[in-house]
């Protein structure tokens, strides 16, 4: 084969949000769950997207008292809808704290096509902002712990959650490891000026990675829902209302490549990110 031949086009990958609105209620929030599989499933889709605390949400606070172990019957339940429609799933869940910390962790967790559990995102930047203290409450994740990236038909995507949103090395760090879409479930907490954060901090993350963002807000009392998906050239491809809701969305990693070739940022960048201990 020639050197200048082009590699082979890698198929797109079909992606569904579920912009859900979950309660206290965990038996109520894993049916929820199954239908946004079934809805995805419906369409053939090869990753379905729930949001932070999809498990469990209280919108005065979530705390340790929502929290179930990853052997629960909530990730349990989304291990078999994987498993029993072939989609992927990365969803928001409250796991146990242990040892001498009774505080919780606020986890994302990624569950492959066949059930099994691929990986773990302990979020590393708690919503100490805006009159909220989730350190109250949950434990952070280690700040150097190894970046979630999971390979999805050749096109690989990072984790963060909710407010890692605000923290452009949350990202970078993600592309750093090989991530060309960046993938955030939130419960993003509405206010002034706040759904405009919301999506322009997602438009910025991907300007400025030359990576698609998947931002999948929750639904319901408080929060601003509006989930988005966004282009690696920062085009905003999919823009949904405050309202619960599941869309699907196709991403073209040939388009990727072609921002990334366009505009080589990536490579002409001088500094790297290092967690801070």
């Amino acid at each position: 084969m020639s050197s200048l031949a082009r590699p082979p086009v890698r198929p797109s990958v079909r992606v569904t949000l579920a912009q859900i609105a979950a309660s206290a209620d965990h038996a109520a929030n894993l049916v929820a769950a199954r239908d946004a599989f079934v809805a995805a499933q419906r369409v053939r889709s090869d990753l379905l997207v729930l949001p932070e605390y999809a498990s469990a949400f209280d919108p005065r606070g979530v705390g340790p008292e929502h929290a179930q172990p990853l052997t629960g019957s909530y990730v349990t339940g989304l291990r078999e809808a994987a498993a029993a429609t072939g989609v992927a799933v990365l969803a928001g869940t409250t796991v146990p704290g242990d040892g001498d910390d009774w505080r919780a962790t606020n986890a994302i967790i990624a569950i492959d096509r066949n059930g099994e559990l691929a990986g773990v995102y302990r979020k590393v930047h708690l919503y100490d902002a805006f009159e909220s203290s989730e350190s109250d409450r949950f434990r952070p994740g280690p700040a150097d712990a190894p970046p979630l990236v999971l390979d999805l038909e050749g096109t690989r995507f990072g984790v963060m959650t909710c407010y890692d949103l605000r923290f452009p090395e949350s990202a970078r760090r993600l592309v750093d490891a090989g991530a060309e879409v960046l993938v955030v479930p939130a419960a993003w907490v509405d206010g002034d000026l706040k759904a405009m954060h919301w999506r322009a901090l997602a438009v910025a993350r991907a300007i400025e990675n030359t990576a698609a963002v998947v931002a999948v807000g929750m639904a319901g009392k408080g929060l601003v829902g509006r989930s988005l998906v966004v282009g690696p050239d920062g085009a905003v491809g999919l823009a949904m209302d405050e309202q619960p809701a599941i869309r699907t969305v196709d991403l073209d990693p040939e388009r990727l490549r072609s921002v990334r070739v366009h505009n080589p940022s990536l490579a002409n960048r001088r500094y790297r990110v290092v967690p801070r201990d």
